[in-house]
C-alpha cells in the first residue's frame, strides 16, 4: 500500500489558489482529499432543507469532476471527524494531514482535537492561513494586545498590506499528485438528512462594475449593489487574495468591508466570549423584555414597519438580506422591541446563507450597543427615516410587501417615539454607572 497525504477540505471549496491544498500536493505521497459532512453541526441544523448544506454539496459535486480530469476523486464522508480520521488512518497509509485553519471556537476545538490524534499516532499535521489576510495575532497593538476599534485596526492592517506580495496558490499544474483512484461514489443529500430546496445561489463572479460603485450603490437595498459573494466567502468557493487584490484596484469601501470580516475574525479569536455574552459585560444586564409574540411577529416579517418586513421576508424567501436592511431589523429587534440580540443573531444564523459566526455575531452586538466599536446605545434608527432615505420611492418594500398600503397589512407593533424612550431609558438604567 503507498503512503497517502490527506489533505481536509473545510471552508475552503476551490482547487485553486488553495494554501494547504498547495502544499499538500508538494508533498512527497499522493493527496488524498478529504470532506467531512461533521455530524456535531448538521444535527443542530433545524431544518433538512437548508440551503447551506445544499450549497456544500453542489460545490463537492463540481470539485470532484475537475478531479476526475487527473484520475482522482474527493472522498465525502459523514459522521463525527474524530471518528473518520481514524477509520482512514486504519484504512490507508497515511504519512500527514494538511488543512487551513478556522477561526471559530467549535473549529479550533475539533482541530486541536484532531491534530492530537494524528500526533499521537506519529503522523505529521501542516496547518495554514488561507480564508484570511491576516489572522489571530497578525495584526496588534503596539503593546501586543489586540485591537478592539475598528479604524485604528484598519490602518495597521492596510500598513501591513502595503508591505506584503500575495502570492496565489494555483493548484491546478500539480493536481498530478492527487491519488490516483477509481471514482468515489458522493453521498446523495437524502443520504445525509438534507433535501433540496428552492434557492438561487449566486455566482462565484468578482463585478467589477458593482466593485467600482459599490460606496454609491451599497446602501440601497432596490439596487443590485452588493457582491453577494458572502457565500462564497463563507465556504471559500472563491479566494480571499484574489477578493481583496480586486478591492484595492477599484473600491476602498468594499475594501473596508474585507476587512471588517478580519476584525471581527480576530475578535472571535481574542474574546471567544462573545459567542455567547456581550463584548461590554454591562450589556449582560440588560432587562430584555423579551416577548415571544414580538419575536415571531419580527420573524414572520409582520412588524407593520414595511423596512423591517421587507428584509425578514427576503431573509425568509431567499437565505439573504440586504446589508442596510440588517442594520435596520436587528436595531428594531433590540431597540424598539427590547428583545436580546441574541435571539436575532440564532434567527439569522438558521436563516443566512452567507451565515459566519464572527460576522454575524459582530453586526448584531453592534446594533446592540453591546459590542467592541458599537453603535452608542442611545442610536436607534428610525424605520421611517431610513425608508426615506434609502428606499425613497418603496420599490424594495413593495416587492417584498405586496399587501403594503392595504387593510390587509398590519398595524405597527409599537410606536416609535414610545419604543425609543422605553429603549433609552432601559439602556440608561443599565449603564448608570458605566
Amino acid at each position: 500500500m503507498k503512503n497517502i497525504t490527506l489533505f481536509w477540505f473545510r471552508r475552503d471549496l476551490r482547487l485553486t489558489d488553495n494554501i494547504a491544498l498547495f502544499y499538500a500536493l508538494k508533498s512527497k505521497s499522493p493527496v488524498l482529499p478529504v470532506f467531512i459532512f461533521d455530524t456535531e453541526i448538521l444535527d443542530l441544523l433545524e431544518s433538512s432543507k437548508d440551503g447551506r448544506v445544499e450549497f456544500i454539496h453542489n460545490q463537492l459535486q463540481s470539485l470532484n469532476k475537475q478531479l476526475e480530469k487527473y484520475s482522482s476523486s474527493l472522498l465525502v464522508l459523514h459522521g463525527n471527524p474524530i471518528d473518520q480520521f481514524k477509520l482512514l488512518i486504519e484504512k490507508y497509509k497515511v504519512t500527514s494531514l494538511y488543512f487551513n485553519r478556522d477561526y471559530e471556537p467549535y473549529a479550533k476545538k475539533r482541530e486541536h482535537e484532531i491534530t492530537e490524534l494524528f500526533k499521537k499516532q506519529g503522523l505529521d499535521v501542516h496547518s495554514f492561513k488561507d480564508q484570511v489576510i491576516f489572522e489571530k495575532n497578525d495584526i496588534l497593538k503596539k503593546d501586543g494586545k489586540p485591537y478592539t476599534v475598528f479604524t485604528p485596526y484598519k490602518r495597521k492592517w492596510e500598513e501591513a498590506f502595503s508591505t506584503l506580495s500575495i502570492k496565489n496558490y494555483q493548484t491546478e499544474p500539480i493536481l498530478k499528485n492527487c491519488l490516483q483512484v477509481e471514482p468515489f461514489s458522493l453521498p446523495d443529500l437524502q443520504k445525509i438528512g438534507f433535501q433540496k430546496t428552492d434557492y438561487n445561489f449566486p455566482p462565484a463572479t468578482i463585478n467589477d462594475k458593482i466593485i467600482k460603485n459599490y460606496d454609491q450603490n451599497r446602501d440601497y437595498p432596490y439596487l443590485d449593489g452588493t457582491t453577494r459573494l458572502g457565500i462564497h466567502f463563507r465556504f471559500g468557493t472563491i479566494s480571499i487574495r484574489r477578493a481583496v487584490k480586486k478591492a484595492h484596484e477599484l473600491s476602498q469601501a468594499w475594501l473596508n468591508e474585507l476587512i471588517w470580516r478580519e476584525f471581527y475574525m480576530m475578535i472571535l479569536w481574542h474574546f471567544p466570549k462573545v459567542e455567547d455574552h456581550s463584548f461590554k459585560q454591562k450589556y449582560d444586564m440588560i432587562n430584555w423584555r423579551n416577548d415571544e409574540q414580538e419575536f415571531s411577529r419580527w420573524c414572520q416579517g409582520q412588524t407593520g414597519y414595511p423596512i423591517v418586513d421587507a428584509g425578514m421576508r427576503e431573509l425568509n424567501e431567499t437565505g439573504y438580506m440586504h446589508n442596510r436592511v440588517r442594520m435596520i431589523t436587528a436595531s428594531f429587534l433590540t431597540k424598539h422591541l427590547l428583545i436580546d440580540w441574541r435571539w436575532g443573531e440564532a434567527y439569522f444564523a438558521q436563516k443566512l446563507l452567507d451565515y459566519e459566526l464572527a460576522s454575524n455575531n459582530g453586526g448584531w452586538q453592534w446594533a446592540a450597543g453591546s459590542g467592541c466599536d458599537a453603535a452608542p446605545y442611545f442610536r436607534i434608527f428610525n424605520p421611517e427615516l431610513q425608508t426615506k432615505r434609502f428606499d425613497p420611492k418603496h420599490a424594495y418594500i413593495k416587492k417584498w410587501v405586496p399587501e403594503y398600503k392595504s387593510n390587509k397589512y398590519p398595524e405597527p407593533i409599537v410606536e416609535h417615539k414610545f419604543a425609543r424612550e422605553r429603549a433609552l431609558e432601559e439602556y440608561k438604567r443599565t449603564l448608570k454607572n458605566d
